[in-house]
């Protein structure tokens, strides 16, 4: 029985179901990688060079060569060749899926870096050390560029796997002259430092948070690829153009505006331009609103912007078709009524049109009205039996009374 490698459980997978293939530091990493080929075993050449994915924190990946010819698999800790030193990571991906990887990103063959050995455990410890030094580093940073007066935010330190360099990744609106900034940060931390500059996307898929959706950020869990986001996909979407609600936790707009950008772009297709103007006799109708989802078209007229008419787009394209011709429809106001007019017979619009009505409900009905009839009955019978009673006392009572004498 095939446990997961990645995980310390030990045990089969039971959410992902790929059977220890993928190269994950847990189940829920962003960077989780699934080896479809893993049960395929091509054949292997003697002068192919291997090439292998490590990933490192957070979102970094890089390719390397394994010329040494070492047995690897997914979730191996390796040492890899760096600009200065040795780097240490976690291999995510194996075999022949890391070509196919490598033409995706483009990555070129004169620029990968080697693998020297498994990691040791003087080099497994080593690297934890510096590990968990990051946090305590990057508030020290922090207070050194706020000390300095420049206009910059630290948002994440990376140490390399031996501890020679750190990278610390920053956000800033401009350019920042931060060569003092080194210097002081050299002497504060006793490593080779490397500054490297992100965009405001990438500090919140570091830092991580809660959307307005109630889930966690698409741009920290899984969204590696940061399309740009325009404006046009919150207009195709028919959504209003509020900063507010359209801004993510990193100020710009939400990338989940192009999730369904496509849909709602093929559906557009078919609808008239929103610049449509309908002649009629009433005068000009324009058009203020599309609704995707219903498929109508929403016009108005400029003496009476108040009331909306909605026309279905088939329907307005008719009535371009004529005006084209040079014939003015009739008012919007009556072409509604006629259409409110029309009997459904075949019941096209009864969501319930399909469904057979059972025979305890036309049993139920039945008794209630007969229960109903019975009621009505008994009421006039009583209603009958009293007006005879007070008749029969309003004759005793004159028998009774003695007549006066003349």
């Amino acid at each position: 029985m095939e446990t997961c490698s990645s995980c310390s459980s030990g045990e089969l997978p039971k959410g992902c179901k790929n059977n220890g293939a993928c190269g994950t530091g847990n189940c829920n990493s962003k960077l989780s990688v699934f080896n479809w080929l893993s049960d395929i075993h091509p054949p292997t050449q003697k002068n192919q060079p291997q090439y292998i994915e490590v990933r490192f924190k957070d979102d970094r990946k890089d390719f390397y060569i394994n010329d040494s010819n070492l047995v690897l698999s997914i979730g191996d800790i390796v040492a890899v060749e760096a600009n200065s030193g040795h780097d240490v990571g976690v291999i995510s991906l194996t075999g022949e899926l890391v070509k196919i990887q490598m033409r995706k990103k483009k990555a070129k063959m004169d620029e990968l870096g080697k693998v020297y050995r498994k990691a040791t455990q003087k080099d497994i410890e080593i690297w934890q050390n510096f590990k968990n030094k990051e946090h305590n580093v990057m508030l020290d940073a922090r207070k050194i560029a706020r000390s300095s007066g420049l206009q910059m935010k630290i948002c994440d330190v990376e140490y390399q796997g031996d501890g020679s360099k750190v990278t610390l990744y920053y956000t800033a609106e401009g350019r920042v002259d931060f060569r003092q900034l080194i210097k002081d940060y050299a002497m504060a931390f006793r490593s080779k430092i490397d500054m490297r500059q992100i965009g405001y996307r990438q500090e919140s898929a570091k830092v991580g948070g809660i959307g307005s959706c109630g889930r966690e950020l698409c741009c920290s869990t899984w969204l590696t690829d940061f399309r740009s986001v325009n404006t046009a996909a919150a207009r195709y979407q028919q959504l209003s153009i509020n900063p507010q609600k359209l801004a993510g936790q990193c100020g710009k707009l939400k990338c989940c505006l192009n999730f369904e950008l496509d849909t709602y772009v093929d559906a557009l297709a078919d609808f008239p331009s929103s610049q449509t103007v309908l002649e009629t006799e009433k005068g000009k109708a324009y058009c203020i609103k599309v609704d995707v989802f219903r498929n109508q078209m929403w016009f108005t007229y400029t003496e009476n912007p108040i009331s909306w008419h909605p026309i279905n787009i088939y329907d307005v394209k008719k009535l371009v078709e004529l005006n084209k011709k040079g014939i003015t429809v009739k008012p919007l106001d009556e072409l509604l009524e006629k259409e409110d007019l029309k009997i459904d017979l075949i019941e096209e619009n009864n969501l319930h049109r399909f469904e057979k009505k059972s025979k305890s409900t036309n049993k139920r009905k039945s008794r209630n009205k007969n229960q109903q009839k019975t009621d009505t009955k008994n009421t006039t019978d009583k209603q009958k039996t009293k007006s005879k009673t007070n008749n029969t006392n309003s004759n005793q009572q004159k028998k009774r009374t003695p007549k006066k004498p003349k």
